[in-house]
This record gives C-alpha cells, sequence and structure tokens, in this order.
C-alpha cells in the first residue's frame, strides 16, 4: 500500500484561507475562514477566555497578568493562522483596548513582537458598523434594532428593512457593567436605563425585532433551548417572543449563582455574566417595544468576512448559496436544477416570494444525496440540511428543505427521524414540502438526473386532473415506478393522475 506524501496533504489550490482574531474584553477568539462565499466557511475556531477588561473601570488599564495571557494566546493564533495558509491575518480589537490607558502600548508590543499580524483598533462606530453587517450576512432582511454585547460595550444598530441606520456605543459590557454597579443589580438596572435614555432611536424599533449578538446573549438561548426542548439545538435564528425573553431574562436576573449553574444548558464560562446579559435584555425589551427577540451567531467576525467579499458575492441570496454550496462536488449535473424550477412550477401556483425562494433552493439540493448508500439516503439528506452550519437558512428554511430532501428519497412519511422538521413547521408547509419532495422525486426517476431526459417531459394541471406529458422517443416511458410515484404526486395534490404522449 502507498504512504501519501506531504504534497498530498497540502492545501487545496484555489481555495483562499483568511485568519481573524476578535480581541475582546472577556475573551480572544480565532476563526479561519475557506473559500469565498456568501456563506461564511469557518475550518477553525478557538477561543480562549481572558476577561481583559475586568477591573478596568477602577483602574483604567487592562490587567497585566490578563495581557500576558493574551499575548500568549495570540502567538499561537499567529503559529495556526501560518501553518494553514490563512492571509491575512487580521486582529479586531474592541472597547477594552480602545478604552484601556495602556492599550496603544499593548498594540504597539505586539506588533513588533508579531508583524505577520494586523491590529485593528475598531472605534465604537466601527465596531458597530462591522457587527451590523454581520448580522445582515446572515439576516439581509433585518428590521428592527441590533444590540451586540460584549464584555466591555454595548453596540446598539437600527437596522431598517435590511439598511444600516443610526448607531451607538454604550459602555455597559457584562464586565463593565458588574464593575460600573460594584456586583449589585439593582444599582445595574438603574445604569442600564440611564444609558438607555440617551439612545433615543431604540424606540424606532416599536413592533418590530430585537437582534442580539454576543456570547453573553447566546447563552441565554442556549438555556432557553434546553428548558423548552426546542428541536434544534441552533442559536443561529432562534426566535422568540417579546413575553418568553421577557420571562427568561426576569428569571435569570433574579437567580442565585447556584440556581444559574444548576439550569440545563448553561455554558459554565458564562455563569457570572448571565445575571448581566439578563438585566440588559430586560432593559432593552422595555425601551425598544419589540415583538420578537431573534438570537444570531454572526457579529462583528462576519462582518469583516464580508467586506473581503466581491460584491458579486455579497449581493447574493444566501438561501439560494447556501443550497448551492451544499450540494457543490456531489451534483451530477449542475444543469439540472434551473430546469426542475421551471418544472416544478405548475404545481404551485400563487405561490408567495419566499415560498418561492424555498422551492428553488430546494431544487438546488435536490441531488445531495447522489453519493450516500442507498439505504441510508433519506435520512443522511434529511440531516446534512437540517444541521448544516451555514448561516443562510433560519429555523423553517432548514426543516422545509430537509423534509424535502427526505420525500425526495421516499422517506416513509412516519418515519422518526423527520419528527424535528415536521415539528417546526405548520400544516401548509408540511403539504407543501411534502409535494415538492414526492415531485423531485418522480423528476429524478423519469430524467435519472439529467436536463435532457426531463426536457421531454412536462407536467400541467388540468380540471381534476395532474397530466405526466411524455415526448415520443425521448428516452422515457411510463414504467411502474413512473405510475407509482405520479399517482403519489396526484392524490398530494387531491387530483386523477393521467399521461400523455406528447
Amino acid at each position: 500500500m502507498n504512504e501519501m506524501t506531504p504534497a498530498q496533504y497540502a492545501i487545496p489550490s484555489g481555495l483562499s484561507r483568511r485568519a481573524v482574531v476578535d480581541l475582546g474584553s472577556n475573551s480572544v477568539r480565532l476563526v479561519i475562514y475557506e473559500g469565498e462565499a456568501r456563506n461564511p466557511v469557518q475550518i477553525f475556531n478557538e477561543k480562549a477566555v481572558i476577561r481583559l477588561a475586568k477591573g478596568m473601570t477602577k483602574t483604567g488599564r487592562l490587567d497585566e497578568a490578563a495581557l500576558e495571557q493574551t499575548g500568549t494566546v495570540l502567538r499561537r493564533y499567529a503559529a495556526i493562522a501560518r501553518a494553514m495558509g490563512a492571509s491575512p491575518f487580521d486582529v479586531l480589537a474592541t472597547s477594552a483596548v480602545r478604552d484601556a490607558e495602556n492599550g496603544a502600548e499593548f498594540v504597539k508590543l505586539m506588533t513588533r513582537r508579531l508583524p505577520d499580524m494586523r491590529i485593528n483598533v475598531l472605534s465604537g462606530e466601527q465596531e458597530a458598523a462591522l457587527s451590523a453587517e454581520g448580522v445582515l450576512c446572515g439576516i439581509p432582511g433585518a428590521d428592527g434594532v441590533l444590540a451586540d454585547l460584549g464584555g466591555g460595550s454595548l453596540e446598539l444598530v437600527r437596522l431598517e428593512s435590511g439598511r444600516v441606520g443610526q448607531a451607538a456605543t454604550i459602555p455597559v459590557g457584562v464586565i463593565r457593567l458588574a464593575d460600573r454597579s460594584g456586583g449589585d443589580l439593582l444599582k445595574a438596572r438603574a445604569i442600564m436605563t440611564a444609558e438607555l435614555e440617551r439612545t433615543p432611536f431604540i424606540g424606532d424599533a416599536a413592533g418590530r425585532d430585537l437582534y442580539l449578538s454576543g456570547g453573553a446573549f447566546r447563552a441565554l438561548a442556549r438555556i432557553h433551548i434546553a428548558q423548552t426542548g426546542y428541536p434544534l439545538n441552533m442559536v443561529h435564528h432562534y426566535t422568540i417572543g417579546r413575553e418568553e425573553a421577557r420571562d427568561l431574562a426576569g428569571v435569570v436576573s433574579e437567580a442565585g449563582r447556584k440556581l444559574i449553574e444548576r439550569m440545563p444548558g448553561v455554558p459554565r464560562r458564562r455563569i457570572e455574566d448571565l445575571p448581566y446579559a439578563a438585566v440588559i435584555l430586560r432593559r432593552l425589551l422595555r425601551s425598544s417595544g419589540v415583538n420578537r427577540v431573534v438570537f444570531s451567531a454572526n457579529g462583528l467576525r462576519e462582518g469583516w468576512f464580508a467586506r473581503l467579499m466581491p460584491p458579486e458575492i455579497r449581493d447574493e441570496d444566501p438561501l439560494l448559496a447556501a443550497g448551492r454550496d451544499l450540494t457543490r462536488g456531489t451534483m451530477r449535473d449542475a444543469k439540472l436544477p434551473p430546469e426542475l424550477i421551471s418544472w416544478t412550477n405548475p404545481l404551485f401556483p400563487g405561490e408567495t416570494g419566499p415560498q418561492r425562494r424555498l422551492r428553488e433552493a430546494a431544487c438546488w439540493l435536490s441531488d445531495i444525496g447522489s453519493h450516500e448508500h442507498p439505504e441510508y439516503r433519506a435520512e443522511q439528506a434529511f440531516l446534512r440540511v437540517l444541521r448544516q452550519a451555514g448561516i443562510g437558512l433560519d429555523h423553517h428554511a432548514r426543516a422545509f428543505l430537509a423534509l424535502t430532501m427526505a420525500l425526495r428519497y421516499e422517506a416513509p412519511p412516519d418515519a422518526a427521524f423527520l419528527a424535528p422538521a415536521r415539528s417546526l413547521l405548520d400544516m401548509h408547509a408540511t403539504r407543501r414540502a411534502e409535494t415538492l419532495g414526492i415531485a423531485l422525486r418522480l423528476a429524478y426517476t423519469l430524467s435519472a438526473g439529467t436536463p435532457q431526459l426531463l426536457a421531454g417531459t412536462s407536467l400541467t394541471i388540468a380540471p381534476d386532473r395532474l397530466i405526466l406529458g411524455l415526448a415520443e422517443a425521448n428516452g422515457v416511458f411510463a414504467g411502474d415506478a413512473v405510475l407509482r410515484r405520479l399517482d403519489r404526486l396526484a392524490q398530494m395534490l387531491g387530483l386523477e393522475a393521467e399521461t400523455e404522449r406528447k
């Protein structure tokens, strides 16, 4: 057996890698992205919790012991970036470094020690703008207000149907708020209320959504997901109503440390921060008047990545891009999905814009199981779509597309593994997903996954009938498998099946 040489393990040609470090008040995180894509692809993610800004409210300086730790961590991150061939390698330093008396001195020292590393000390306005762009990368139509919570500051940005509006930076990150209040939650509430009174634009989000980004807010989401038994353990796009969010914040802010430690889903590193994150959330809900809370895993780093992408990639629809990206390298014929979109048009008259986008994404995903074992294609396709790491799919889209793919590969409708998707969809969406999945199964049976054979077929809806048109001498015919799948599709639509030679 031949052994692989080191050269055969090299980074694939044509794939660029970019590294970014989020140097925050609470933690230092390295993320490495691969390739150019509308939905950033993370191939490495490491975080060190250092609490760089602890005590800074009193001293005005970054903690010396924490600075030493930070230097050690940055040297490791620089070594990782070099070994993985990532360039550029940027450090985004936020409120702790920009506000500390010894922040500039630290930057000079690290720049001298690690010349390959670019340290960018962001202003509050720059931090807010990047955070907003990161959220819009995954939720392009966001409308309401973004609250990005760090250890040293809270960035607030008005989002108006996908556009970035007014922004403000408030010195109430979880570490700084704890320091300013002396550990007294009643004082913390008063401080938060006073700060928000100086940010009048937050009230413009009344009736809209509050988008929450930052590790402490995501920890609150994880608690709620665990408490409610939610079927997807994913924070990104997790959405709850105003009253649910208010109750969650109330419980966490009033619970003592021992009770918080016993809560399901609590990240141990966030136990100290959670009461202050809860106080901040509750004041935000009161001041903004929003209807819903939407949690985002995106923020500063994704905003940085998006700025590096060419305009033609930034302007792509993230849902459709996710569908194309997930099947890249496994799709047997990239010309087929556009033909499938046209072929299924007659089945969905009067669909809305969002419904059509989901159907288009499903057509792009429809060959996702081509390389799987035949006995497991349905379940593997379902899980790959439901649990994929992309940011372009909200939870409804994940459930719809996963259920569609499972039925495209003829999963039993009552299969136990379908339960998470079915619980996230209403009856109408479930019906559409089932219909589309069965239609795609019929299309692949007819065409063998080729646009040439599909072109010799068509679907037409006439009064009480679903008609499958078959062109003469085109390599397609109405065999048993075709008739069985056509009948099933017609039953879903409440019609009689019929074939017709063209």
